[in-house]
């Protein structure tokens, strides 16, 4: 529709009649006279109202959608960061619990060594520092701790302090092939010098070639002097397989140390030595053999031969045209032996000796 003098003037006179039939509508409240016009067109438009709206709600619902997501979103996120803090909390919870066990199990084994210690964190591994059997713990020269000194944990011996500095130190770990310590066997007191492999197990050579050794022997530190860098006694590993001497002067033996060397977080370095050898008083208790279960048979007596045989004679019972007197206990009809067995055949003979003068 072009916007001419004509359609203006019609669009005003339609304004115009809109507001009279407004104003009318209004003052006649209940008795409108547009009242009916009003019924007639709900009549004819409220079914295309409703498809309209039909169409038309998902379309709000989509946008009241919309307009609600970032609330149900901002609430997802909430639970997601409670969710979190409670996982780290659980998860703190453990870690915290599981090094105040490293330390109490450190703590008792240097009580049992008496050994001054200096607690530490691992907080590296020897990537940084080259290929050796290595790790960084969170201690160092202000912390009293120098070069050469004995690290342990709860389980036993982890290595030696190797470079110092202010606030940090390397240790090396006893299971690198550069790690030699002096061993003593548990009980035979028999010495040998342990050398790391890696993930294997440690190679210990025996100085005395005929040495009694078996699965199971237990080694300690044997010490050096001055206590640097091993102090005396620390546990070092279980024998796991002996080879044979050969005819050599020396005897290899192959020990599983007691310390994971994977899974090191906390330790101790020895700042002062025990005043006596604890020798073997470090090493952990051997467990006790489980007892052996005790079966006891009970044998149940036979009943009596009587009541399981009631086809059995009874002694008591006279044997019919027999003498009760010689009357047979066996149930089975055996022969009595106390009867004279001469006696049926003398009787026998008696009456053919009377026939035989009968005869005569």
């Amino acid at each position: 529709m072009r916007d001419t003098r004509e359609s203006r003037l019609l669009l005003v006179l339609l304004i115009a009649v809109a507001f009279a039939l407004i104003t009318v509508d209004i003052r006649g409240g209940e008795n409108s006279p547009v009242d009916g016009a009003r019924q007639a067109a709900a009549t004819v438009f409220g079914p295309v109202e409703n498809g309209m709206a039909a169409a038309v709600d998902p379309v709000g619902h989509a946008i009241g959608a919309v307009r609600d997501s970032g609330e149900r979103h901002n609430k997802i996120a909430d639970l997601q960061r409670e969710n979190e803090a409670l996982k780290q909390k659980l998860g703190s919870d453990a870690r915290n619990r599981s090094r105040l066990g490293q330390l109490d199990s450190m703590l008792k084994t240097a009580g049992e060594g008496q050994y001054g210690i200096k607690a530490a964190q691992v907080i590296g591994i020897g990537a940084a520092q080259g290929f050796s059997w290595t790790v960084t713990i969170d201690a160092g020269s202000r912390d009293g701790i120098k070069r050469d000194m004995t690290v342990l944990n709860g389980e036993g011996l982890v290595g030696r302090v190797t470079t110092v500095g202010p606030s940090t130190a390397t240790v090396l770990l006893a299971n690198d092939p550069d790690f030699t310590v002096g061993t003593r066997m548990e009980n035979s007191d028999e010495l040998g010098f342990a050398t790391g492999q890696g993930d294997r197990p440690l190679s210990v050579q025996l100085l005395n070639g005929k040495a009694k050794v078996k699965a199971g022997d237990r080694l300690v530190t044997f010490g050096s002097q001055s206590d640097k860098p091993f102090v005396p006694g620390v546990p070092v590993g279980e024998v796991v397989r002996v080879d044979p001497s050969g005819g050599d002067l020396t005897r290899t033996i192959y020990v599983r140390p007691y310390v994971g060397f994977t899974k090191l977080d906390i330790v101790g370095v020895v700042v002062q030595a025990p005043r006596t050898d604890p020798r073997d008083q470090v090493l952990p208790a051997k467990p006790r053999p489980a007892p052996t279960p005790t079966v006891t048979v009970t044998v149940t007596p036979a009943p009596n031969s009587n009541q399981a045989n009631p086809n059995a004679a009874d002694p008591n019972v006279p044997i019919p045209g027999g003498d009760p007197n010689n009357a047979n206990p066996n149930p089975n009809g055996a022969a009595n032996p106390n009867a004279n067995p001469n006696g049926p055949a003398n009787n026998g003979n008696a009456n053919n000796n009377a026939a035989a003068d009968g005869d005569q």
